[in-house]
């Protein structure tokens, strides 16, 4: 009778700890992460754009990229481009779409950004403010509506400026 009762509990105790050792299957909520192990052919970063000069297809400055919008898959939608003014005072920020600004490269394989605008089509472009306590852009003439006075550089910094 020991020797049933020992061998009933040995198998006891081995099965719960086979049991205990078991993976346990992670909650799903919408697929597991991907790894990558190698940069994707072609890719570039954020600060290929961020802070970059954008020139149209005369090679003349026509403003910088203050911010990249992107939605909710991360995909980029938009640039934030300031343009106009001297040294940031007068200076507005337009919004383009994501693929209207392309990478060129010229001169010892140095790039720099173009867009077929001119500076004078940004320049009365509909603008924008970015709006700190929504963490979103907005257009000038909503920030004007509710502060009641016309948007300045320092009621509503971009981003970067925080």
């Amino acid at each position: 009778m020991k020797i049933l009762t020992y061998t009933a509990l040995l198998i006891a105790l081995a099965s719960t700890t086979a049991s205990a050792q078991a993976p346990q299957a992670a909650p799903q909520s919408g697929g597991s992460a991907q790894i990558l192990t190698s940069v994707p052919a072609n890719s570039v970063t954020v600060t290929h754009w961020y802070k970059q000069n954008v020139y149209d297809l005369a090679d003349s400055k026509i403003g910088q990229i203050m911010d990249v919008l992107v939605d909710h898959d991360g995909k980029a939608q938009a640039f934030v481009i300031g343009v106009g003014g001297f040294l940031g005072m007068g200076e507005k920020d337009v919004l383009v779409p994501f693929d209207a600004v392309k990478i060129t490269i010229k001169d010892s394989n140095k790039w720099y950004l173009v867009m077929n605008a001119t500076a004078d089509a940004l320049k009365s472009a509909k603008g924008y403010v970015y709006d700190r306590n929504a963490t979103t852009w907005i257009p000038e003439e909503s920030a004007a509506a509710t502060t009641g006075m016309a948007p300045s550089p320092g009621m509503a910094p971009r981003p970067s400026a925080r």
